[in-house]
């Protein structure tokens, strides 16, 4: 194949974007001129982890820098598994919400609503297949247009969900810890980020995963629905000794 492409790319959930060498063409909707600004913004701000947004091509398809590198996918690779990849993620996502706070948030359309209380940019899906990975090193953010106004604490909780893991016993895409694991691992991921406490994570999790299983009902997967029911309900009775592990 070569170098210009157009080269389909992994991922991207139903938006399938295509390389053409160093750039990255994808579906945009009303909300891509806003996400750009977003992205400008960040990278100004010095988080070159971002990819720069290069506007639109002929077809209205959105352009952004390519990222070269490892994006996870399930099953996850042992790497991202480890307290350093762990602390590291929170990191990231602390300067993404950190770069982001002094963003205008009065203007443009966003693809999710804002969420109260409004105290940055929500990536609102940080998570491991959103990362690209050269070795241990996390050296890049994807698929930041689901990104709107809202808490810190949501994308935390995302994260938490994924990486320490809070998923159900029988969920394969997390991993059989005990929860006095899970509780330190969310004590570490808590701390790396430099807050809200375990218990604001904890607490914010469950409403997160009936959202985003909500969510999925809508969008006619009704077995994504049921596999993030079952991880809320498994949370909520793990919850009290996770907690008490993260003091």
């Amino acid at each position: 194949m070569r170098a210009d492409g157009p080269e389909p790319l992994v991922g991207g959930n139903s938006n399938v974007p295509v390389r053409y060498g160093d750039r990255v063409h994808r579906l945009a909707g009303p909300w891509t001129p806003t996400v750009h600004r977003y992205l400008r913004h960040l990278r100004a701000r010095g988080v070159d982890l971002v990819p720069e947004p290069f506007g639109f091509d002929d077809e209205g398809r959105e352009v952004l820098a390519f990222l070269p590198g490892l994006v996870p996918a399930y099953p996850l690779p042992e790497v991202v598994w480890t307290d350093a990849f762990l602390m590291r993620a929170a990191t990231v996502l602390r300067r993404l919400h950190d770069a982001s706070a002094d963003l205008d948030l009065t203007v443009g359309v966003w693809q999710q609503a804002a969420r109260e209380p409004v105290e940055v940019v929500s990536v609102n899906d940080f998570a491991p297949y959103n990362l690209v990975l050269d070795g241990e090193q996390i050296t890049g953010v994807i698929d930041l247009d689901q990104a709107s106004p809202g808490p810190r604490v949501r994308d935390v909780a995302h994260l938490a969900y994924r990486l320490v893991p809070l998923t159900a016993p029988g969920n394969v895409d997390g991993r059989a810890t005990a929860a006095d694991e899970r509780g330190r691992r969310l004590r570490l991921l808590a701390d790396a980020y430099g807050g809200p406490d375990p218990g604001a994570v904890l607490a914010a999790v469950g409403p997160l995963l009936e959202e985003v299983a909500a969510h999925a009902d809508r969008a006619g997967r009704p077995d994504h629905g049921a596999l993030y029911r079952r991880d809320a309900e498994a949370l909520s009775t793990a919850a009290p000794r996770v907690l008490r592990a993260a003091d």
